[in-house]
């Protein structure tokens, strides 16, 4: 087995283990996954779970033909998301959080920082957050559509280092194990392309939405943001006590980058900063020796138009010496600038936050 090491963590958890018989949530496979993680959490580690299971867990409250509508589907998550919350939460003396989102959150800049800003806080407050789908008012074009592709995009925005993806098969396989009894397990993939699409088999179950395919994709997200991805039987106990163990016991695909060097080069080349914000001396030294956030009353002056979650860069006499993410926008910074945190509300009337551009959010160049 490959040794395992990490520090934040999303914790993919498939319908089939949720709610096994399709229409209620169990607790029969989700106690081994729940000890993991409060063993992992007493460990100083971090952890989010993608939870599957809404529509499952409220089916039996809504009336269906055998083939429910877009409406009743969502109906039935609407009963379904607070019993799997309720099935969650259950497990823990901690606090969880419910987070409910979609396609156009992560896509959308300004939500995306949202996100961001808002699972970093819970995360500070020892919440464990709890992401799903919206399906009570997400439509088909405005889904992620299956849980493996969300749980990668969470991973990405939590800036975690590894996405665990439980599922009710053992890992990647150079053969369809249930059709082939000689198939071998692959313990690792070094790198993602055609062959290993290639293995992708169809759905498992009756209950879930993805196969195989969409679990390589989510690791192929995750791999170039340089974050580990697993695959691994949760239905199994003895898995998460190889995990506590730093083993596992499924397929892991390794990172083709750093977190680092990724989230850099996103925010140096991918991002198109609309605006600079100059800064004075102790700011400069502040973002280039202590790794500080950008507070505004270090900040000279600001130039552009620019609106929050929007690229900036940050200058020093006019030379540019870092990039990142606004927390405020051009006009509300022309207000600010070089005031103390605790005077934005007397002057605005509200406040986003102590940072204008969080030190997670920002590259120097």
């Amino acid at each position: 087995m490959t040794e395992f090491n990490w520090q934040r963590a999303v914790i993919k958890v498939g319908s089939a283990l949720i709610s096994p018989d399709g229409h209620q949530c169990s607790a029969k496979y989700l106690l081994a996954i729940a000890r993991f993680i409060t063993e992992s959490r007493e460990q100083g580690k971090q952890v989010l779970i993608v939870s599957s299971g809404s529509v499952a867990a409220g089916r039996s409250a809504i009336s269906h033909n055998a083939h429910p509508s877009i409406a009743e589907k969502q109906a039935m998550a609407a009963v379904g998301q607070t019993q799997m919350m309720a099935n969650w939460s259950r497990f823990f003396d901690f606090p969880c959080a419910q987070v409910l989102l979609t396609y156009d959150d992560f896509h959308d800049r300004a939500r995306y920082l949202n996100i961001k800003n808002t699972l970093r806080e819970l995360l500070n407050n020892n919440v464990l957050p709890i992401v799903n789908e919206n399906d009570t008012v997400a439509v088909d074009v405005l889904k992620v559509g299956d849980n493996d592709n969300l749980a990668a995009y969470t991973a990405m925005v939590a800036e975690a280092d590894t996405l665990i993806i439980c599922s009710d098969i053992d890992g990647l396989y150079d053969a369809d194990p249930r059709l082939n009894p000689s198939a071998e397990l692959i313990p690792s993939v070094e790198q993602i392309d055609g062959s290993i699409y290639a293995l992708a088999g169809g759905p498992g179950t009756k209950v879930g939405t993805g196969g195989m395919r969409t679990k390589i994709e989510a690791a192929d997200k995750c791999s170039e943001s340089g974050i580990q991805t697993l695959i691994v039987n949760g239905g199994k106990g003895e898995v998460f006590d190889a995990l506590l163990d730093g083993r596992i016991p499924g397929t892991r695909f390794v990172p083709t980058k750093t977190p680092d060097s990724a989230k850099a080069q996103w925010l140096k080349h991918t991002l198109i900063a609309t605006g600079r914000i100059d800064v004075d001396q102790g700011a400069r030294e502040a973002l280039m020796d202590t790794g500080a956030s950008l507070l505004p009353i270090g900040i000279a002056n600001v130039e552009g138009d620019f609106m929050p979650g929007e690229a900036v860069e940050i200058c020093h006499q006019g030379v540019p010496f870092a990039k990142g993410v606004s927390l405020y926008s051009a006009a509300e910074l022309n207000v600010i600038k070089g005031m103390h945190s605790d005077d934005f509300e007397s002057v605005m009337g509200y406040s986003s936050g102590d940072a204008v551009v969080h030190r997670d959010d920002l590259a120097l160049l």
